[in-house]
């Protein structure tokens, strides 16, 4: 298979690392002009210097994707120097945690204008462009929890349903333009965030321990990488995916209603390790 992307107008948002990163990299390699933005200035131009080495052009910029002015500035700074966009990844945003005792309203609302806010933000500045051109492919990059509620982290929860939605509401409204939408729910994809939950463990756990917690949601027994999800979006991008849209795929190992485990599964674990530095210190 020959997924040819060469001079695709690719736009990925929060592309400074992780996931964003990963697919950015990848429409670079197969020859595609590619514009990046992420929060972090100087991060999001080192990765820009990155993908100059293969890119047929690169655009990096920050961009708030809360501010409405600043989506539509970027978006209309990469079709006035290429003359359009034919793909759209949108990356940007974070998972976050929290439950009806600890979270507020507010916290919840200020999430969704990172998530659903950001990404319609960014499909209402590109689709006028993807009309004009009748060819579009918008790639919504979520989150399992979106498709399979947990009984922790309500934003993340409530929110990637709603991109979901969005997802597959565009995903039936669009095609009559030849423009195609889709969602990628991600699993435990490993971007180094994994990192970060082991060292919250505390002292006491080995890195191999903790590892064997965590999969045992994940039939495939492994993290997923963050090139799993860039070659199912350079498929979706390309035209073997012609007749795709509005589909919900999940990037998870085989994961599914495993989830919603995770977070007992993670407490129970937390304890053990607890009494264990409690029976240590007895002994001591």
């Amino acid at each position: 298979m020959n997924i040819d992307l060469s001079d695709k107008r690719v736009i990925v948002t929060g592309a400074s690392r992780g996931i964003g990163k990963a697919i950015a990299t990848a429409f670079a390699a197969e020859g595609a002009r590619v514009a990046i933005c992420a929060r972090n200035l100087q991060a999001v131009t080192a990765t820009g210097q990155e993908l100059e080495a293969s890119a047929s052009a690169v655009i990096a910029r920050s961009v708030d994707v809360t501010d409405t002015t600043s989506v539509n500035a970027f978006v209309a700074e990469v079709t006035e120097a290429w003359g359009g966009v034919d793909v759209l990844v949108n990356n940007a945003g974070q998972g976050k945690g929290g439950n009806l005792d600890t979270l507020t309203a507010e916290a919840i609302i200020e999430h969704a204008n990172v998530l659903q806010m950001g990404h319609f933000r960014f499909v209402q500045a590109v689709v006028p462009f993807m009309r004009k051109q009748r060819w579009g492919r918008i790639i919504e990059i979520n989150a399992l929890a979106g498709v399979i509620p947990t009984p922790e982290g309500i934003p993340s929860v409530i929110n990637r349903a709603s991109c979901v939605a969005l997802s597959k509401s565009l995903g039936m409204s669009l095609p009559k333009d030849n423009i195609l939408v889709n969602s990628l729910n991600m699993g435990w994809i490993d971007t180094g965030q994994w990192d970060r939950h082991f060292r919250e463990m505390g002292l006491g756990v080995t890195r191999e321990e903790f590892d064997e917690m965590v999969m045992k949601v994940v039939p495939l027994g492994r993290y997923g990488r963050p090139e799993d999800v860039a070659g199912m979006a350079l498929f979706l991008a390309s035209d073997y995916a012609s007749f795709i849209s509005g589909a919900s795929i999940d990037i998870a190992g085989g994961m599914g209603g495993q989830i919603a485990y995770f977070p007992t599964l993670k407490r129970d674990f937390a304890e053990s390790i607890r009494q264990r530095r409690e029976n240590s210190s007895l002994t001591e």
